[in-house]
């Protein structure tokens, strides 16, 4: 789908969707448990994956179950271990860019196990039994393994523990886990012990509005929107609710530093408010594993920001970011990544003409009801050949 943007700043109240992390984690807690009711779900490509995924682990079936994880890679990365610890293993399917996002930290402990893996193309096949035992493990690739190994760990017969072998990136992430893991009765001591032989408990719980999604309305409001944001919880354990001290940052004079190391997902949108900031030079730095996304993020970020007048650098594992007074009109690509596309109809309500996004579909993967918001909160869209 290609749609025409015409610049008009945002004005009107919005409570973003659901939160994606939350509500991956709170569906296999509640499987696992056997019950419990889930509230305020929303429907996505990668929520979809992972009642899919659930589906076919708990199905009875001889042989491996067959996961299709589409294009999440928290699914993916969640559900292997699990796999392994219920089933004896599971061949898994991805698509798009998904099965060349990096497993080698579960390969490496794979090894140590004498857990067979064979990634052909699209397909990861694993079989074999996880064990309990320790389990070394690195912090600066995803902190999705670390999750899913918490998933897994405390269903083992003994103990185990995650030793971090480097500094952990996305902490929020792991500390969302062990919220949701506490409240269904699991126990995780310290940083990271699991006791062995735990048994999930059912639990109800509502899942919080995301403040990955907010933060494209912050950058839109930092740009000059009106958009009133409900529904967030000011304690929540989501890492990008830094979104508002960030764009806080952005607001002052003078030269930022943003480390996005504990916050990737939110790189487009306060690239977006960095491209505007006139004069000013912003740096974002420790980003690497946005080259794994569903784009390389540096790459696109950067790419289509200066499709449309932006002055951006890249760097292995940053960008520098000098700001102009005002974006052009121009033609766009979201490059098959919802954020990237989301973070180009938030710098159409700046663009000097209008702004014609090519592949605007890909929004389904996380937020389905984007381009019905941006339209009542005053965007002018429409479909273009």
């Amino acid at each position: 789908m290609t749609l025409e943007i015409t610049p008009a700043k945002l004005k009107g109240g919005i409570t973003p969707p659901p939160s994606k992390s939350q509500a991956h984690r709170l569906l296999i807690a509640a499987a696992l448990a056997g019950g419990g009711k889930i509230e305020n779900l929303a429907a996505s490509q990668d929520i979809d994956a992972t009642r899919r995924c659930l589906a076919a682990l708990f199905a009875p079936s001889e042989g491996l179950p067959l996961l299709d994880c589409g294009e999440s890679g928290s699914t993916l990365r969640f559900f292997i271990p699990l796999a392994l610890a219920l089933r004896g293993g599971g061949v898994f399917v991805g698509h798009g860019r998904l099965m060349e996002r990096p497993q080698q930290p579960y390969f490496d402990l794979f090894d140590r196990q004498g857990i067979s893996y064979r990634q052909e193309g699209g397909r990861l096949t694993v079989a074999g039994r996880l064990h309990a035992g320790v389990f070394p493990l690195r912090g600066d690739i995803s902190s999705q393994f670390i999750t899913g190994l918490l998933y897994a760990l405390p269903l083992m017969e003994g103990d185990s523990e995650i030793v971090l072998t480097s500094p952990l990136e996305s902490a929020g992430y792991v500390d969302l886990t062990v919220e949701v893991l506490t409240r269904f009765g699991i126990e995780i001591e310290g940083t990271y012990h699991v006791r062995g032989g735990q048994t999930y408990r059912p639990a109800d719980a509502v899942v919080e509005a995301d403040y990955t999604q907010a933060g494209i309305y912050f950058a839109a409001n930092h740009m000059g929107s009106a958009v009133d944001i409900h529904g967030l919880a000011p304690q929540s354990k989501q890492g990008d609710r830094v979104i508002a001290d960030y764009c806080a940052q952005l607001a002052l004079p003078g030269t930022v530093t943003l480390d996005v190391s504990q916050c990737p997902d939110l790189v487009p949108a306060l690239a977006v408010c960095a491209a505007l900031r006139d004069g000013e030079t912003t740096h974002m730095i420790h980003a690497a594993r946005l080259r794994i996304k569903e784009s390389d993020r540096l790459e696109t970020t950067s790419e289509q920001l200066m499709r449309l007048g932006g002055q951006v650098a890249q760097g292995a594992d940053s960008l520098t970011i000098t700001g102009v007074s005002a974006l052009t009109g121009g033609r766009v690509s979201a490059c098959n990544d919802h954020r990237i596309a989301m973070m180009l109809a938030i710098a159409a309500t700046r663009a000097n003409g209008p702004v014609v996004l090519e592949g605007a579909q890909c929004v389904e993967k996380s937020y389905p009801r984007f381009w019905q918001d941006y339209a009542a909160l005053g965007g002018k869209i429409r479909e273009v050949p």
